[in-house]
């Protein structure tokens, strides 16, 4: 099986470029340099705080990554389902065209959710691809019980 490690710092500017793969991957247009570069710094100045990430690296080009995926970590109210807020947000998971279908994509949610489960975090929450959507329910990712989730972004059309 294909192992994954903990990204650090030094990963910043490879895992925004695999975020991009994901983005376009999603139908969207390639993210402009003025956003790769402010999510580089993001991301190199969060890692290992409330940002954590799990990556894969290239099996032949130093440097390079195959795989990466980025969980932010926050504290929410207390429930009676999750007594101490903890929570996190998985984000980024992406494989580059070339090394899909070979378990990269699990390695990194795994190593990111052994992570999690190492510190107690209560909710992990997503939002799955039609690509990813089997990985993550086979992970235990579901819709869950109770009131629907709904969203409001800036930018979005009126309902």
């Amino acid at each position: 099986m294909t192992a994954a490690r903990m990204a650090t710092a030094a990963d910043a500017s490879e895992v925004v470029r695999l975020a991009c793969v994901m983005f376009v991957s999603m139908g969207m247009s390639d993210p402009d340099d003025g956003w790769r570069a402010a999510a580089v710094d993001v991301f190199r100045t969060r890692v290992a705080g409330d940002v954590v990430g799990a990556v894969v690296d290239h099996p032949t080009v130093p440097g390079r990554l195959a795989a990466s995926g980025v969980v932010t970590v926050a504290t929410r109210l207390p429930t009676p389902t999750n007594p101490d807020g903890s929570s996190a947000y998985v984000q980024w998971v992406a494989t580059d065209e070339a090394f899909r279908g070979r378990g990269f994509a699990r390695a990194v949610m795994t190593t990111l959710l052994e992570w999690l489960d190492a510190r107690g975090v209560g909710v992990v929450e997503l939002h799955a691809t039609p690509m990813g959507e089997s990985l993550y329910r086979s992970l235990g990712f579901w819709e869950g019980a109770g009131a629907a989730a709904l969203r409001r972004r800036r930018g979005d059309p009126a309902p």
